[in-house]
């Protein structure tokens, strides 16, 4: 089963964050999800059961959720659910993965501060030498984030 699909939760675990020996970034954590709802006989809000996912994350996303997530966060997480049984011949049991399309903090727990990443392409010397020429031309806010970036 393969559907799309949007989480609201709280970071479970520490996020773990690896590059494969291809090159490419991947972060995981464990993801828990509780449906509160309001008990009017009782007159309070009671947590009802707690989905547990494992998100994985790659490439670009990877990166950037490794450094900006941490455990406890309140997140939101959008992408493809999966859901899979399992046997390791001991046990046996059910998986449920989400592949990360995007992450976020949750603003309805906290205030976040965005910083957009600037991917950096490995340039040869020819464009070197053009990049030198109109590196005056480099706009003010780009300046004060390449400041930032080499302090």
């Amino acid at each position: 089963m393969s559907e799309t699909i949007t989480v609201s939760g709280l970071v479970a675990t520490t996020p773990r964050h690896l590059v494969t020996q291809d090159g490419l970034p991947i972060t995981s954590f464990r993801l828990a999800s509780s449906q509160r709802r309001f008990d009017r006989s009782q007159n309070r809000w009671i947590d009802g059961d707690t989905n547990w996912y494992t998100v994985t994350a790659f490439r670009q996303l990877a990166i950037n959720a490794a450094g900006s997530i941490s455990k406890g966060d309140r997140i939101l997480v959008g992408g493809k659910l999966r859901v899979r049984d399992w046997d390791n011949g001991e046990r046996a049991g059910t998986s449920v993965e989400i592949e990360a399309d995007s992450v976020g903090h949750d603003l309805t727990w906290g205030s976040s501060a965005f910083t957009r990443t600037v991917l950096v392409r490995e340039a040869d010397p020819a464009e070197e030498t053009e990049a030198e020429e109109t590196d005056d031309e480099v706009t003010e806010p780009k300046q004060k984030k390449l400041a930032k970036a080499s302090a």
